[in-house]
């Protein structure tokens, strides 16, 4: 449908010479359609002029002194206010002086013989519509008018995208909002915070139900029958060793640094309990103790054990008279626990400097974990001490490989370190690039026990059991 401006004009008769050459341009003359206006612009100018010199001179004047020099600004006040009679039209101004919209309603129609016109089926004049629908004709099927829309709704989450600045338009692109957005209005979306989702209804943000690690998941439960098996094998291993505390294979192994070595496995295995249970400052702060004390006590001991058989047998090789210093039990132990304060020291300054708490972290923006507040510094010093005794273990372990004894206790130190070893040059790249950052510490922390255990102690286990007549001189 479209909509044409028309006006009724009307020409002054003229008379022409009776030529044919003047008959034929009458024919052919046909107005502007711009000079209705030219014509309107005319007469508006020449009434604001008349209605101006009515007012400021006496009648029966022309143009008075009060008049000249011609005010532009009382000119267009006159100007707006004219209102005059044009071929039936009033002519009038608005406020702004904008004449009032007067249309013809044109329907572009398809005639009997394939030819299409345009067709008048109503008029607009100043706010009055004057249409005969039953004239119209659409290019639809039942002549339904088509939807006076340009866009059509937007789906509950989409709002309207418009060009338009500034301005109200009935055309818009419909844009999803994000995947954390909800509708905030119809044009404009806006982000749910942290721990927030958007509802079903995408009118507001609704809470996200905080999450944590539980006893009933297949990973915690894989994590607690590993620790609950390390735990009662080495009970076993250490109560045969109290019962045959007098025997010459627990002599021989150290009975006292064999003991430490027992609890810090008891301990590695019941770190799994607070690395587990719901993220408080209690389990927290035990989650950051347990583990780096429990490798302490194994490693720090395996150390002074090792240690010892290579001053040992660096004392063999040499022509000497003096005995190697530091070598009774009391000694052994006494360099052990210092150790292991070296041990707490580090824990105890962690503990101050990042003090263990809860906290919520947000892996994704549709998930939320409660996990403990420990920072990679917190975890990484206290394990720092314990990796540098896994060193210290691996290095006497390879220097004392040869010893020429019957009893080789070097021999299953070092084969113990080496799987350590591997365990831990795993437990990097699993730690730091996994999101199972606790079940990877807990089978981590059960695994390094337990290959200790089997390693180091199994062997001597099975000559106390199954081979008594070994367990001699």
């Amino acid at each position: 449908m479209e909509t044409t401006n028309t006006t009724t004009t009307t020409t002054t008769s003229t008379s022409f010479p009776p030529c044919s050459k003047n008959e034929t341009l009458r024919k052919d003359y046909k107005q502007d359609t711009k000079m209705a206006f030219v014509m309107k612009a005319i007469y508006t100018m020449a009434w604001g002029l008349h209605n101006m010199q009515r007012a400021l001179c006496k009648a029966g004047e022309g143009l008075c002194k009060a008049m000249l020099p011609i005010n532009g600004s009382l000119y267009r006040d006159y100007l707006m206010n004219v209102t005059f009679t044009y071929h039936d039209e009033t002519v009038t101004f608005d406020s702004r002086g904008d004449p009032p919209g007067r249309y013809n309603i044109m329907n572009y129609q398809r005639r009997a013989d394939d030819t299409y016109e345009y067709v008048l089926v109503g008029t607009w004049d100043n706010g009055t519509l004057d249409l005969k629908e039953s004239d119209v004709q659409f290019n639809t099927a039942g002549n339904h008018p088509p939807t006076s829309v340009c866009s059509d709704p937007c789906l509950f989450n989409q709002f309207k995208s418009s060009s338009g600045e500034g301005t109200q338009t009935c055309c818009w692109v419909c844009t999803p909002c994000g995947t954390n957005q909800y509708l905030k209005n119809e044009t404009a979306c806006e982000d749910c915070g942290n721990g927030y989702k958007p509802n079903e209804n995408m009118t507001g943000c609704d809470a996200i139900p905080v999450q944590h690690l539980t006893w009933d998941t297949p990973e915690s439960i894989a994590s607690l029958s590993l620790a609950s098996l390390g735990f009662l094998a080495t009970c076993f291993t250490m109560s045969v060793f109290i019962k045959y505390n007098h025997t010459p294979v627990v002599k021989a192994s150290t009975r006292e640094l064999s003991y430490i070595i027992f609890v810090g496995m008891m301990v590695s295995y019941c770190a799994t309990l607070p690395l587990l249970a719901t993220p408080s400052p209690v389990t927290c702060a035990a989650s950051r103790v347990l583990p780096g004390l429990s490798f302490a006590m194994i490693y720090a001991a395996l150390v002074t054990k090792t240690n010892r058989i290579a001053r040992i047998l660096a004392g063999n090789k040499k022509i000497t008279m003096r005995k190697p210093r530091f070598m009774s039990a009391t000694a052994q132990v006494v360099i052990t626990c210092g150790l292991i304060g070296i041990e707490l020291g580090i824990i105890i300054a962690m503990l101050i400097l990042d003090r263990p708490d809860s906290r919520k972290d947000y892996p994704s923006p549709e998930e939320v974990n409660l996990v403990c507040n420990t920072s990679d510094r917190a975890s990484i010093a206290p394990l720092a001490w314990d990796f540098f005794l896994i060193l210290m273990c691996t290095v006497y372990a390879v220097k004392t490989r040869n010893l020429p004894e019957n009893f080789n206790e070097a021999k299953f130190i070092g084969f113990s370190m080496y799987t350590t070893c591997v365990i831990w040059l795993a437990w990097f790249p699993i730690y730091f690039g996994s999101r199972h950052k606790i079940i990877c510490m807990s089978m981590c922390t059960s695994l390094s026990a337990l290959v200790t255990l089997v390693l180091l102690f199994f062997p001597k286990l099975y000559i106390i059991l199954f081979r008594p007549e070994k367990n001699d001189r």
